[in-house]
């Protein structure tokens, strides 16, 4: 902790924040606000009057549009700014880099969750739904939606539109071929009913007390319909019915789909339905964001627009949001993204902002027009090694990455210290994946250090156990099954983190020290995702951002997400579908961590709390995931921020599950003159 304190009060050195310099300290560096955001007024009466952005005006007189007060639901949400009621106009200028880029867009339309947390990321508060209820047995999950919600095209939204997704969607094995693990309590399946227009219940066998809060998380049930309807996926619990019918086989005959979908250069219905799903790719498809896609993620500029129906107001009846339009620009790669945010080019930008680089960019800030933000994360690692439990390309590789003492022999061989020095300027936290030792999830520091410190001496003796005692010439290990030099891969998407290319090149060298040969493989993110969903990556490195919150993100512990992607593809779908496809992991301590994972759904909290340490032990002794650095800002915590914009908090939750920048609540941003 120490090094952090002394890093950070370095940096702020930089900034000129005399505090730090005498007191020291993350909170007296002058980096790190206050966690804070607006306020959700949940008993705030209908406003008799609204107002509305001007290019709405405009469009409500040509007749284009109905007036303001028609737009809105009757059961509209009432925001209090964070620190004052905000102006109209401006566009929000961020950088992407490309396609494989979704998540930047996805968490900008984050308003579609059926619940959202509060800024500390702990307390639910409403979204989509304006209220919800937990039977006294906890079988019975009941969601209150917005009466005289509709779509940005204006339709309503209604309980039919959730029922058409359980009914229609999800129970098409051509659009879901994997259920998703969250609708089952303990491995039984629920159900969804309608109780009338604006009521849906969810019932389960077993008692469920969890399932608001996946409700509200980035799950398979809670991350909304633009995250979880795009990139081939069909999950998010309800989508717009009256738009999506006419492309399913049960309300349009197949061999006319298939002409549509031919003539429009698809293959079949599927890829047609896909492709019409896809806020990303369709500006059609209706939304219930703040604001909804007018020019789509593969051109060079992915262009965001107010939703003329968006369902909240301030506390003056202005209809949110504030700023009419987001427009991210496309960059070749996340250097470029710095360089561009350095140079004063962007108006909000977390993602792929360099932690390495905060010394320069507090340098800039005068000259560029900007402040910086640090929003320290909770999770254990920012870097994460995940090597695939089922690879099967190469057999002698496979098997050693099943070996729990192998995996063990990687993680000792790393110099965490060395990297924490090098890409986190010494404010990260080296050790294994469990989160910050405050949360009541967490194992205890000692699960820190577990198989997560610099010991070749005792990696050397681990890897000779395992047959790996023969060497070549030049020190490296010989693989068991030929006798020719072992090489393992490190797959490093172009993605979140600009350094992750060069931190797999150190941990190679790191692993010199022990014998093992490794190369590092650089791929674009998309075509890094198709291959870490098929498992064909050796060793991928991620992060296990989310986790800090075990229940609500735990692909990155236990591979139990269908569309996870690290770890095992094969065990996650067994899992998901409780037996039904995939396959079950011979490891008797992941049945072992299946089994705590089942029981925590029907426990509440406490013991909840509890079941999560244990999972956490297992996965820690198991080494499931190797962890390298973490407790930092570097993941999307450094943040660049325009002088001009205001009501942004000078601290944001930046766990999966706040969606970050959405957990700062943009639709109440503004432009100062």
């Amino acid at each position: 902790m120490r090094r952090r304190e002394l890093g950070i009060v370095a940096l702020a050195g930089w900034a000129g924040a005399a505090a730090a310099q005498t007191s020291g300290g993350f909170q007296d560096s002058g980096l790190i606000g206050t966690l804070e955001g607006p306020t959700i007024l949940t008993d705030a009466p209908r406003p008799a009057q609204f107002k509305e952005a001007p290019m709405l005006a405009e469009q409500v007189r040509a007749g284009r549009l109905p007036p303001v007060e028609q737009r809105l639901p009757q059961d509209v949400m009432v925001i209090r700014p964070l620190r004052s009621i905000g102006k109209y106009g401006g566009t929000w200028r961020r950088g992407f880099i490309g396609p494989g880029d979704s998540e930047n867009g996805n968490r900008i339309m984050s308003a579609d969750k059926p619940l959202f947390f509060d800024e500390s990321g702990t307390q639910l508060r409403p979204c989509l739904a304006r209220g919800w209820e937990v039977s006294e047995d906890g079988k019975r999950t009941t969601l209150h939606l917005r009466r005289g919600l509709r779509w940005s095209d204006g339709s309503p939204h209604t309980a039919d539109d959730w029922l058409f997704w359980f009914q229609d969607l999800y129970t098409n094995r051509d659009l879901v071929p994997a259920p998703a693990p969250e609708l089952a309590s303990n491995g039984k399946p629920g159900r969804m009913v309608k109780v009338d227009d604006h009521t849906v219940a969810f019932e389960f066998e077993e008692p469920y007390f969890l399932f608001p809060q996946l409700l509200a998380g980035d799950t398979l049930v809670g991350g909304g319909s633009t995250r979880l309807q795009s990139q081939g996926q069909t999950y998010g619990l309800y989508a717009p019915a009256a738009y999506l019918k006419p492309f399913l086989p049960k309300y349009t005959p197949v061999e006319t789909l298939t002409q549509q979908a031919r003539a429009a250069g698809f293959g079949n219905w599927v890829e047609l339905f896909k492709f019409k799903s896809d806020w990303r790719l369709n500006r059609d498809l209706p939304t219930l964001s703040a604001w909804r896609m007018v020019q789509p993620i593969n051109t060079q500029l992915w262009v965001l627009e107010r939703n003329p129906y968006y369902y909240a107001v301030d506390t003056e009846g202005q209809q949110l949001p504030y700023i009419d339009r987001v427009q991210m620009t496309l960059a070749e790669n996340p250097e470029v993204v710095n360089l561009r945010a350095i140079a004063g080019e962007y108006d909000y930008q977390e993602r792929f902002i360099d932690l390495g680089k905060l010394p320069v960019i507090i340098e800039n800030q005068q000259r560029s027009r900007y402040k910086v933000h640090l929003d320290p994360g909770f999770n254990g690692a920012d870097s994460v090694l995940f090597p695939t439990l089922t690879y099967t390309e190469d057999r002698e590789i496979g098997e050693l990455l099943r070996n729990v003492n192998f995996r063990r022999a990687l993680s000792l061989g790393i110099e965490r210290e060395q990297l924490n020095e090098a890409f986190w300027l010494g404010l990260g936290t080296p050790g294994s994946v469990i989160p910050d030792d405050t949360l009541p999830e967490s194992p205890g520091g000692e699960w820190r250090r577990k198989w997560s410190t610099h010991d070749p001496a005792q990696a050397n003796r681990l890897l000779d156990g395992i047959g790996l005692n023969r060497r070549d010439r030049e020190g490296f290990r010989l693989r068991r099954d030929n006798g020719q030099r072992l090489r393992i891969e490190i797959a490093v998407g172009q993605t979140l983190s600009a350094t992750w290319p060069q931190q797999a090149e150190m941990i190679v060298q790191h692993w010199r020290g022990i014998g093992i040969a490794a190369d590092v493989k650089v791929m674009e993110r998309s075509l890094w995702t198709t291959r870490a969903l098929t498992d064909q990556h050796q060793i991928a490195l991620w992060t296990n951002n989310g986790t800090e919150s075990l229940y609500l993100y735990p692909r990155y512990v236990l591979p139990v997400d269908p569309i996870g992607g690290v770890m095992s593809n094969v065990y996650a779908a067994w899992y998901a579908s409780n037996g039904a496809r995939g396959s079950p992991p011979p490891d008797p301590e992941m049945m072992r961590a299946y089994t705590l994972m089942r029981a925590a759904t029907g426990q509440q909290q406490a013991q909840r709390n509890e079941t999560a340490k244990e999972v956490w032990k297992i996965a820690v002794d198991q080494q499931w995931g190797i962890g390298l650095v973490g407790l930092s800002p570097a993941f999307m915590g450094v943040r660049v921020v325009s002088e001009r914009l205001e009501n942004v908090p000078g601290r944001t939750g930046i766990s999966q599950h706040c969606r970050t920048p959405w957990g700062a609540h943009p639709e109440q941003w503004y432009f100062k003159s």
